[in-house]
């Protein structure tokens, strides 16, 4: 199951203007990638991972979740600040150059 803790929600919409369901349909959308996020100040235990995925409407989102007791457990989402971003995950996730384009 997919959990958003109620300080997750409100930093969500007000900080980064990204609603639960946009969360629910990168999760749908995406590549099922999921990469572990071993940059110093992000580690957390259990361990953070994170991906990147558009919603319905074709908003690129990166996704930063744990997994608990079963469950993921969502930190935060947001569009990323550059294609950097967007290029290292497609590279790190081995996913072909026309990513996020449909071939």
């Amino acid at each position: 199951m997919i959990k958003f803790l109620p300080d997750c929600i409100n930093k969500l919409l007000v900080d980064h203007q990204v609603s639960q369901k946009e969360v629910l349909e990168c999760f749908a959308n995406g590549e099922a990638i999921y990469l572990e996020d071993t940059d110093e100040e992000h580690r957390t235990d259990p361990p953070s991972w994170w991906f990147m995925a558009p919603t319905n409407r074709n908003r690129m989102l990166k996704v930063c979740f744990i997994r608990r007791d079963g469950d993921v457990v969502i930190k935060t989402a947001f569009e990323p600040s550059s294609g950097k971003h967007l290029e290292l995950y497609r590279q790190r996730a081995g996913l072909p150059s026309c990513w996020p384009s449909e071939e």
